[in-house]
């Protein structure tokens, strides 16, 4: 079965994003934790977490993957910026132990001219002092396009990450189509050969979840411009050929396209309508 659906807004709440899932024929959701451009969570309701669990037990409904805020940058020049960061991912991360399953995916960061390598230590400075042994939320670092001073533009820079994290096995990643197309990883011309490059880089076992987005721009432009699926330079089939792929196609999808509820719904069903049962 397919595992699709798309972000929605977390005001809403567990339980509304869930019913909201299933009425466009998705079966996951992807959420912010917080206003993406902000900091300021909403209060911890444990009553609407229960009757989501509930209802997602009932609608076989896959746990939902939660996206940090665009403002939490773990590798910031500023200190008060990563002492932000780190407070805002345990934080976070505290909260989803209630939502067993969930995952946890950011951006890794920009180092804001500091450089890739000083960028990189931080990063995973930051998860070191935010995992813990006991906790059952992976957490995941997303793929990025690779505009201006971005960290994890490429698979050598997030195995770097890795590789500096203590409990690593807490780790895993989100491949998002559009940014590794942006960065140069030709995935409609040789999906085969970008994914033996993540196999032999990072290792498949550490792909979690996919963002499924067409793109705006050219392979390697690193512009960073999502696009309706099969709207874009990525194209239809490409993103098909995504979703049916032997290593992939048991993974939970999430689309980011420039949508309304409707959009995705379309999209949803288009999709599904090209999955290999």
């Amino acid at each position: 079965m397919l595992k699709i659906g798309c972000h929605e807004s977390s005001s809403k709440g567990f339980l509304k994003m869930g019913e909201t899932a299933v009425q466009i024929g998705g079966s996951t959701f992807q959420y912010f934790t917080r206003n993406p451009r902000g900091g300021k969570a909403k209060a911890w309701d444990q009553e609407d977490a229960d009757k989501f669990l509930r209802y997602q037990e009932e609608h076989g409904l896959y746990a939902p993957l939660a996206h940090a805020p665009y403002t939490m940058n773990a590798c910031a020049a500023k200190p008060e910026l990563r002492v932000f960061a780190r407070e805002t991912m345990a934080d976070d991360l505290a909260r989803l132990e209630h939502i067993p399953g969930a995952r946890y995916n950011f951006h890794p960061g920009s180092h804001v001219g500091q450089g890739a390598e000083k960028g990189i230590e931080m990063i995973a400075e930051t998860l070191n002092e935010v995992l813990k042994p006991e906790q059952h939320t992976k957490v995941l670092l997303e793929t990025m396009a690779g505009k201006g001073s971005e960290v994890g533009r490429s698979f050598e820079e997030l195995r770097a990450i890795i590789d500096r994290v203590e409990l690593s096995d807490h780790i895993g990643v989100c491949l998002d189509t559009c940014h590794v197309w942006d960065a140069g990883y030709d995935i409609a011309g040789n999906l085969d050969g970008v994914l033996d490059e993540f196999d032999r880089v990072i290792g498949l076992k550490r792909l979690n979840s996919i963002h499924l987005n067409d793109s705006m721009n050219p392979c390697g432009s690193h512009k960073d411009r999502h696009q309706k699926i099969g709207e874009g330079c990525i194209g239809l089939e490409a993103l098909v050929n995504v979703i049916n792929h032997p290593a992939l196609r048991d993974l939970p999808f999430y689309l980011e396209t420039p949508n309304e509820l409707d959009g995705y719904q379309s999209e949803i069903a288009l999709l599904r309508s090209r999955y290999e049962d």
